[in-house]
């Protein structure tokens, strides 16, 4: 068994760490939108951008262990996770459920963004449409007389700038 077998697993369960914390991660983010916190929302939107480069370093670094191990056994193709099995029998349990966890871990996120993703476009809408109301209400703003009733000003379209 070589060194870059046992390297490749530890970034695997390095790689399992920092998608649990992603996942912890849009969890709390999915809560902080869905009550509408945005300072909350950018405190954890940072922390999840510093996971996510953590995350892309470590996969960075399972395709250079991966293309080492591909080289020192001459594997033609991709080096998978189910060729390392077979290659290795004797860590081919470990192999299996550090493979099973990630993959677990990663459709959790994928389902629980979209959900997220979701949620946040409903509260963008709503708040869209508070601020179309509140600009209406501007766009209509009138002069007031002495009485205090509003003098609205007719409004000049198009057509009649023109004509």
């Amino acid at each position: 068994m070589s060194r870059q077998l046992l390297d490749l697993e530890a970034v695997l369960q390095q790689l399992i760490d920092e998608h649990r914390k992603l996942l912890a991660q849009v969890e709390r983010q999915y809560e902080a939108v869905r009550h509408y916190r945005p300072k909350e929302m950018e405190d954890i939107a940072a922390l999840q951008e510093a996971t996510r480069v953590r995350v892309i370093k470590l996969e960075s670094r399972r395709r250079l262990l991966t293309q080492q191990l591909a080289k020192l056994y001459k594997v033609e193709g991709d080096l998978t996770i189910s060729k390392l099995m077979q290659m290795f029998p004797a860590r081919s349990a470990d192999l299996q459920k550090l493979r099973l966890e990630l993959r677990s871990l990663m459709q959790q996120i994928k389902t629980k963004t979209h959900i997220a993703g979701r949620v946040a476009t409903s509260v963008l809408g709503h708040l869209n449409t508070v601020v179309r109301l509140l600009a209406g209400a501007v766009e209509r703003a009138g002069v007031y007389t002495k009485h205090g009733v509003p003098k609205v000003s007719a409004r000049i379209g198009a057509m009649e700038a023109v004509g």
